[in-house]
This record gives structure tokens, sequence and C-alpha cells, in this order.
């Protein structure tokens, strides 16, 4: 199941368990994840990209070695909410990981990556540092975002 529909998504859920957040970009896949009570994210790992069916393994091992039961994909839409040729690319990473068998929420990403950025240079965090775990702290602001939404839904 793929939808943009917290409430659908919600609804093909078990009980709690963890769940994953996903930043997928064009050379890394950032992940993050929650605990079982649905209440905090934190970052997990790196995605290197490269071939496809490399990015799949990495994700099933992680989906099944952290026992999943739903995915959280951001979705960069334009500002205006409109779709871009990124966008489009997500969703068809999205189709092609429903192979997983797992639902698969698509969530608004837009702001994810600048406010990151702008708590890690708050933080004082040097340029390399943040390079380096950016796309998996996005990660987890998605994945907070729907949980947050997920949990209002309840």
């Amino acid at each position: 199941m793929l939808t943009e529909d917290v409430a659908a998504f919600s609804a093909a859920l078990p009980e709690g368990g963890r769940l994953i957040g996903l930043d997928v970009g064009t050379k890394t896949i950032g992940t993050a994840l929650c605990d079982a009570g649905w209440s905090f994210a934190t970052p997990a790992d790196l995605v290197r990209r490269t071939k496809y069916s490399a990015d799949l393994a990495s994700l099933t091992a992680q989906v099944q070695r952290e026992h999943v039961v739903g995915l959280i994909v951001g979705l960069p839409l334009n500002l205006d909410g409109s779709d871009s040729p990124r966008t489009q690319s997500v969703r068809a990473f999205a189709r092609n990981i429903r192979s997983l068998g797992l639902p698969i929420l698509l969530w608004d990403e837009r702001w994810s990556t600048a406010a990151v950025e702008r708590a890690m240079i708050a933080a004082d965090m040097s340029r390399a540092k943040r390079a380096e775990r950016v796309d998996n702290a996005a990660a987890a602001y998605i994945l907070q975002g729907a949980l947050d939404a997920l949990v209002r839904q309840a």
C-alpha cells in the first residue's frame, strides 16, 4: 500500500511497531527509526546509493533487522506544493519498494533539510560533520513529523 493519507496508512499498520523514515536523495538515502510506541525518531544508517538492487538489499536488511512495520518516505514537493522531476523520482522509488510488503506513507518534506541544516549551524557543527549527518537527520525530521500526525490521528 502506497498513500499520502495518514488515516489510511495508520489503518494499514498493526498497533505499534517500529517505523522507518527515508530521505531519498540521488547519492544517499538517509534513514531514521522510531520506537515501537511512535514517540520519537532517531537517525539510523546512511545508505550510499549504487544500483537499485543494492539499495533495496540494504533497506531490506535494515527493515528485517529492526522489525519495521511501515515506511515513511519524504516527498520533495516544490514550495507551491506541486511536483517536480525530483518528486517524480521519489514517487517511482516508493512504488519500487512496495516489494518490501509494508505500508508506505509519502510525507511532505519541503522544509526538512533546511530545518536540519539551521539546527546544525546553530549547534556550531562544522560543515564536514553537517554534510556527513544531514541526510539521516532529515530522515528523522521527516519521520518525527509523520509520527506526530499519526499520534494525533489515533
